[in-house]
């Protein structure tokens, strides 16, 4: 990064909107972590198994997915003031009713909204960032804006935990409404209404399929385990999940103006860093899942204490993301990609062996270890993925990379449930004793393997240049890394 002046941008007129835009995204990313340690106890109260709850995950993970492709069209057409402030009315509004609910299907639904909610605060929140700072300015007001994202994945699980054994679940909601308050006053205050001076047809064809697409396959995932739905509905949702994205494909070929444009994937590293983003976060992304689920229905643990446990994964992780540059100079990519992915597959086969007899030190190393390798994982495939993007894809590459992350990570939950679904099935258990244990060991080396699958793709890059090497850096993108 090119060396900048001194004065920070945020300490001009225009730090009131990095405050807000940061805000925005503290929410965001709280949400997607906070419900984690929850699950149990909203099973309890809902009347409903803890090992089929993992809709409540994948519905925000998908939502958020299928509006990430047209949140810049949205600004554009309706003015980044009135988008940021719908986007924060509407999560509020899904907190509120996820409160309220009283079955599953309520809360389902709940989430959705609070979902499509939280897909519009960092991408909106972001472009208006984008057009109110110069570009010298631009990458570290927007690291300061990317600080609270950090923290929310950081503190969610311990404080979903603590919220649900000293209060209820309601509460790891009801938080978010007086900062969705204070969000709104302070978006009609100090969020410019920039809107776009030419504004291009947005591809309701293209996006339509793309999101049938997506949802159809995750559903038909979900459906395996949580749904109940018989085996000719779940084929028949994958074909047709499958056919959606093959014709969107066939679609944006055509069209001058597709939402992604069919180019982007004649770069290679992002064809790579793509595919591998979907399949190695597919194994990774259900740990924030399973971990809490294990440590309370297979081993007794309150609600505050299985929270706590997942500190040691987020300090890890933050700690060890300043390791992935000097080993990319050093090795490149490929190398790196290669090896860190067999050692997240192997971290997470490794709960395989957890038991209630299993030290707590041991069980915080485990812990520690999975979330230096996942957080390293993540930087590395998402700077490979944009690395070698111009200017003029750059953005477009990026929503991509978001829509992909989110995507998998609803994907990854709903196959850790399917699979979960299956062992507890074979092997019989009952809820709330070691019994289920048999369940989750199979789970977990189950996923594990199949993550360790994924450093096949990450085997296609092609090896780095040494001036390739000493360029790598690390690059945040909109989603989070958890």
């Amino acid at each position: 990064m090119s060396p900048v002046a001194p004065a920070p941008a945020v300490a001009d007129s225009r730090s009131p909107l990095l405050w807000l835009v940061a805000i925005g995204f503290f929410m965001q990313t709280l949400d997607a972590t906070i419900v984690n340690t929850a699950l149990p106890s909203m099973a309890a109260s809902l009347g409903e198994s803890p090992l089929r709850m993992q809709s409540v995950i994948i519905v925000y993970s998908l939502a958020m997915a299928l509006l990430i492709p047209a949140s810049g069209w949205m600004a554009d057409r309706f003015g980044t003031r009135r988008v940021f402030f719908c986007a924060i009315v509407l999560f509020a509004l899904g907190s509120l009713l996820c409160a309220l609910s009283q079955n599953l299907t309520q809360l389902v639904a709940s989430r959705v909204l609070q979902g499509l909610g939280g897909a519009l605060l960092l991408p909106v929140g972001r472009l208006s960032v984008l057009r109110a700072f110069p570009r010298d300015q631009f990458l570290r007001a927007m690291g300061f804006v990317a600080v609270p994202g950090l923290i929310g994945p950081l503190i969610g699980p311990t404080l979903g935990g603590w919220l649900v054994q000293y209060a209820s679940w309601h509460w790891i909601f009801l938080i978010n409404l007086p900062v969705a308050l204070v969000g709104c006053i302070a978006t009609l205050r100090y969020m410019p209404d920039g809107r776009a001076q030419a504004l291009s047809r947005f591809d309701v064809a293209g996006y339509g399929l793309l999101a049938f697409g997506m949802a159809a396959l995750s559903l038909s995932l979900d459906g395996l385990s949580e749904l109940g739905l018989r085996q000719a509905t779940v084929v028949l949702l994958l074909m047709l999940g499958l056919v959606s994205l093959a014709s969107y494909w066939l679609h944006a070929l055509r069209r001058p103006d597709p939402l992604f444009a069919p180019a982007l994937f004649a770069v290679a590293s992002l064809r790579v860093g793509l595919l591998g983003n979907l399949f190695a976060r597919i194994g990774s992304s259900c740990m924030p899942f399973l971990i809490p689920l294990l440590l309370q229905v297979a081993m007794g643990y309150t609600p505050a204490q299985a929270g706590m446990m997942l500190l040691p994964v987020a300090l890890a992780g933050m700690a060890a993301k300043p390791a992935v540059t000097r080993l990319v100079v050093r090795y490149g990519y490929r190398q790196v990609l290669i090896v860190n992915t067999l050692l997240v597959g192997l971290a997470m086969a490794s709960f395989a062996l957890a038991s209630p007899d299993q030290p707590v030190w041991l069980r915080v190393v485990q812990l520690a270890c999975f979330g230096a390798v996942n957080s390293m994982q993540f930087t590395a495939m998402n700077t490979v993925t944009l690395k070698d993007l111009d200017g003029g894809m750059a953005s477009s590459g990026n929503s991509l990379l978001s829509m992909v992350q989110m995507l998998a990570m609803g994907l990854g939950v709903a196959a850790a449930g399917a699979v979960l679904a299956g062992f507890s099935g074979y092997f019989g258990h009952a809820e709330g004793t070691a019994h289920a244990l048999p369940a989750f060991r199979a789970t977990f080396l189950t996923m594990g393997l199949m993550t360790m699958a994924a450093s096949i793709v990450f085997w296609q890059l092609a090896p780095d240049a040494q001036g390739a090497r000493v360029k790598a850096r690390p690059v945040e993108t909109d989603a989070v890394d958890h």
